[in-house]
């Protein structure tokens, strides 16, 4: 056995120069390098910290991606913008964000790198057209003219067009055959429901569609579009529809019934037409483009009639809406 050597240490007084005070961070040091479990226990923690924020892929936690998000769109648009929702859809963050009392969803990759306004998937089993016949402001004309708006049921520029083109169709009446297209569900299943709603109130109550479209507007996306939530969605419409007297017992046994075919068909019309964002006008099976007012759409409508009604005279709302985007 060797024996330890005994050590003298030797105490050194000085005048002029008092002892150094140690600093914290060099006292946490040496308190640190006399007990291993300690420093085990903080290296342990810092690489959980890692995993929870990355994976082996290098992909970034939900939150992370949000907060990231968030702080690059902040240092875009001067600030104001925060975080409402996130969630996985397919290899990508959806993220909805709040600007200016308005939620828009925005996506980021995974890792965190890149930011998406619009996933187009380029899977699905009916292709997207190859036409490049560039969107026009003039349609073709008819007798009776086709109008379909393309939207997501809370898509909140597709609600913005939304609101305005009801007001048309309450002028136009039947002289024009106006309908919406609730094709994609990006915001999950209480708007996929949505979809299914107004899908199913479109075959069963025509006339009374564009009465619940106003009222899906004015009250139930308000409330619903914040609390994101199935019961939400179904309480809401269900109150609205017999506000307006139609036979909500009929539109949900339609949803449970009819609703995957609805909303699949309607899939696969916005797949054929050319449509890649909500909300998309088309008439007489050309996209326009056209402000997002009761007013444009009214003329927009109006110049494709062979010969226009006399409603097409009175002057409509011609307010913007107050943003112009794209779900």
């Amino acid at each position: 056995m060797v024996k330890k050597k005994s050590v003298i240490k030797h105490e050194i007084k000085h005048d002029k120069a008092p002892a150094k005070k140690k600093r914290p961070c060099m006292k946490l040091i040496e308190k640190l390098s006399k007990n291993y479990w300690i420093v085990a226990t903080v290296i342990l923690a810092i690489l959980l910290i890692g995993t929870l924020v990355m994976d082996n892929s290098g992909n970034i936690s939900a939150n992370k991606a949000a907060q990231q998000t968030a702080d690059f769109l902040n240092t875009q648009t001067g600030g104001g913008v925060e975080v409402v929702s996130v969630e996985k859809s397919d290899s990508f963050y959806m993220i909805t964000v709040s600007y200016q009392g308005q939620e828009i969803p925005v996506y980021t990759t995974t890792d965190g790198k890149f930011l998406v306004t619009q996933p187009t998937p380029i899977t699905d089993s009916k292709p997207t057209p190859t036409n490049n016949q560039p969107a026009q402001t003039n349609a073709p004309k008819s007798d009776k003219p086709e109008v379909e708006l393309y939207v997501w049921g809370y898509c909140p520029y597709g609600v913005q067009a939304q609101g305005p083109l009801a007001e048309v169709a309450n002028l136009l009446g039947d002289s024009a055959n106006i309908q919406i297209v609730p094709y994609h569900d990006g915001h999950g299943a209480y708007e996929n429901q949505q979809n299914k709603i107004q899908s199913c109130i479109q075959e069963l109550e025509p006339t009374k569609y564009w009465d619940y479209a106003a009222g899906f507007v004015a009250n139930i996306y308000p409330k619903c579009s914040v609390e994101r939530t199935e019961e939400c969605d179904l309480t809401e419409s269900t109150a609205l529809m017999k506000t307006l007297g139609i036979d909500s017992a009929k539109v949900l046994a339609c949803v449970d019934s009819e609703g995957d075919t609805l909303f699949t068909a309607a899939r696969q019309l916005a797949s054929t037409s050319g449509v890649s964002g909500s909300p998309t006008l088309r008439i007489n099976g050309v996209i326009v483009n056209t402000a997002r007012n009761a007013e444009a759409y009214k003329t927009a409508i109006c110049a494709a009639y062979n010969n226009a009604p006399s409603e097409c005279g009175e002057v409509l709302d011609s307010s913007a809406a107050a943003a112009a985007g794209n779900c």
